[in-house]
């Protein structure tokens, strides 16, 4: 299929509205047939549900072309399984994930011509989403919904590369011991908004969020997880019930114990012991790893071993073959590319 007339290396990380979009209606009781549609218009009630008490869950992922000329998306399974476990939390009906995956090979496929060529730099973002579409004026789950998979072009989500970055530790709390941390609802990224933004004004390129409870333990940003590497190499990710399980970091923790031979843990992180660390990165289907290079708590300087230059150098490795996999470069574990055409 011939491309669109798009100059690839100049796209930021927006919108570009695309050719088509997957829609499927839930309306008593059942989940309609859905299928391809050229409007990008959605029109709702004014008493619809994700308006009056935001019933609301998405996913990101992304499509590729590979070295060899493949379009391929990466691990759309995981991202199936976590919209069902989001719908269930949030009491709407859950999208099953074959569907939901029908539904991304189906819209990937007919905005081939939005697929940016290899070696671009750029990647087609996909982003199904779910939303309560039925009027509501109780406070209670609606009655009806709509599920829909819409794709955009997208360039690098660090234009000009990618620099180590500067966080602080947030006074603010992401999300409540049992609430809803743990699913991609939209609720969690509004909650956010505003510590973004004062951390922007403040000079600050992302917040680190500690556990609610205690405020003594590493949790996430507001919308990637984290990952640590020590001084001898092992690769370590917090743990906790409130964190969103990112595909993203788990595909990196594999790589880094069965592709690099390194040590891998899962586990609760203090604050104090981020001054150990020789290296951090930022995990999550937009940037893969956005590398950390100073943590400010409340004034107090945490500069990583790995400078203010580059990504440390097992982050490095991290990086370049998670990509590989996903560019086609090196070998795939089983099930984790779905080639589209």
């Amino acid at each position: 299929m011939e491309k669109k007339n798009i100059d690839w290396g100049e796209l930021g990380f927006s919108y570009i509205q695309t050719d088509w979009r997957y829609v499927a209606n839930y309306v008593n009781g059942v989940w309609e047939e859905g299928g391809l549609t050229a409007e990008a218009d959605v029109v709702i009630n004014e008493c619809a549900g994700v308006l009056q008490y935001s019933q609301s869950c998405f996913e990101g992922l992304k499509a590729y072309t590979t070295e060899d000329g493949r379009i391929v998306t990466f691990r759309p399974d995981l991202n199936g399984q976590r919209m069902e476990d989001s719908c269930k939390r949030l009491e709407m009906p859950v999208y099953p994930k074959e569907k939901f995956v029908e539904a991304v090979i189906e819209t990937v496929r007919a905005n081939a011509a939005y697929v940016p060529p290899f070696g671009s730099g750029a990647t087609l973002y996909i982003r199904p989403c779910m939303f309560a579409s039925g009027p509501v004026i109780g406070v209670k789950p609606a009655d009806a919904f709509q599920f829909r998979v819409f794709t955009t072009p997208v360039g690098p989500y660090f234009k000009g590369g990618v620099k180590p970055l500067t966080i602080r530790i947030s006074d603010f709390d992401r999300a409540a011991p049992n609430g809803t941390g743990h699913i991609k609802a939209g609720l969690n990224y509004a909650m956010s908004l505003h510590a973004i933004v004062d951390a922007h004004n403040q000079g600050y390129d992302e917040n680190m969020y500690l556990d609610a409870a205690t405020h003594t333990k590493v949790e996430e940003t507001g919308g990637a997880n984290f990952i640590f590497v020590t001084k001898d190499n092992q690769v370590v990710t917090p743990k906790s019930g409130s964190i969103l399980p990112s595909i993203t970091r788990r595909s990196l923790m594999y790589v880094a114990k069965e592709y690099l031979g390194l040590e891998t843990q899962e586990r609760e992180i203090s604050r104090e012991e981020l001054t150990e660390f020789a290296e951090c990165g930022l995990c999550g289907t937009a940037a893969v790893i956005s590398p950390v290079g100073k943590i400010v708590d409340h004034g107090r300087e945490i500069c990583l071993p790995s400078g203010m230059t580059d990504m440390g150098p097992v982050t490095k490795k991290l990086y370049d073959t998670l990509t590989g996999i996903q560019m086609g470069r090196l070998e795939a574990p089983a099930g984790w590319i779905q080639e589209i055409g």
